[in-house]
């Protein structure tokens, strides 16, 4: 006989009466019937669970035992009963949106929309260059999504009971100051900037191993790479110092110029996040997930160069 929770029920209800013939009148048994249940289940836990005497019933070491591990599942279970109550007879909804980001083009424009879609519902954010970090903190129930980025195939950080979504995959792109000699190009081989110094943000993946191979196959190893924020970079390529890889997404600043590379030899996807255990993000993840695309299509629409790209090669984009 298998051990069900109804035979813990009946075991509690033994110890907490003091004997069977008490214990069968609060459960609204027979006092036969029950102790014919109880005999069962001492015999399926290999052993008497009381002793019983004309005084009444009290538990064994092995009924102590049992009964330790009954006091903390059965509540356990009745709480999971009123949950899933709750929970089926109500629309679920997070108290709020706590979203993590790396750099990437749609964490402002899905802030835009969850304010826009749900206005009484605060939404706050969290930025790192760490993917693994941002990671961490869902597991940790710290954040309800998580908006990374992954190079070409490779998977997102390491996670126990995380759910991953593809909101769309972007060719990297080359910035340029307007007014390098290849400015003009249509698009540009990454050989032929086999001569230039390159300047990089920080992160937690394999991009820069995707990168240096990238190189590899077209014939060089890059020169010396600056590795700093976002605004010390777009200063260096902007004075003519450096380049530096881009998503096809980038939101161009005065003075530079986003170039294709031919072949696309870089792709980077955008994922969303979120914890398996987490039942609010489950039931919103569908909601930001939909945001989340609307919002890296808007991206893609502000980019004039992307979208003429995307014209010949459709495969990228936006997830549908």
């Amino acid at each position: 006989m298998d051990l069900e929770i109804r035979h813990l029920r009946i075991v509690h209800a033994v110890a907490e009466a003091g004997s069977v013939t008490k214990a069968a009148t609060r459960l609204g048994l027979a006092q036969p019937s029950l102790t014919a249940q109880l005999k069962r289940i001492e015999r399926s836990l290999g052993g008497p669970l009381f002793e019983r005497d004309r005084n009444g019933a009290r538990p064994t070491p092995l009924g102590e035992m049992v009964l330790s591990r009954a006091r903390v599942l059965l509540p356990a279970v009745r709480d999971l009963q009123e949950d899933a109550v709750r929970f089926a007879n109500t629309s679920v909804k997070l108290p709020g949106y706590r979203i993590g980001a790396t750099n990437g083009p749609i964490l402002g424009g899905l802030v835009e929309r969850l304010t826009a879609d749900q206005p009484g519902i605060p939404v706050t954010t969290r930025t790192s260059w760490s993917a693994g970090e941002l990671t961490a903190l869902a597991v940790a129930g710290r954040l309800d999504f998580v908006l990374l980025g992954t190079c070409g195939d490779s998977p997102p950080p390491p996670a126990e009971a995380m759910n991953w979504t593809t909101v769309g995959t972007d060719p990297v792109f080359v910035l340029l100051s307007e007014d390098h000699p290849l400015a003009g190009e249509k698009e540009l081989e990454l050989s032929s900037l086999a001569d230039e110094h390159w300047t990089v943000a920080p992160g937690d993946g394999c991009f820069a191993d995707c990168f240096a191979a990238a190189c590899a196959r077209a014939g060089f190893v890059p020169e010396s790479i600056y590795e700093t924020d976002v605004g010390t970079c777009l200063h260096l390529v902007g004075v003519g110092k450096a380049v530096a890889l881009c998503q096809a997404t980038f939101r161009l600043t005065a003075g530079l110029v986003m170039m294709p590379l031919a072949g696309a030899p870089l792709r980077w996807r955008h994922l969303l996040g979120w914890h398996a255990d987490s039942i609010g993000a489950r039931a919103a993840a569908p909601v930001v997930a939909a945001h989340a695309r609307a919002a890296y299509a808007d991206a893609v629409r502000r980019s004039a160069r992307y979208a003429d790209w995307l014209v010949t090669n459709p495969e990228y984009g936006a997830v549908p």
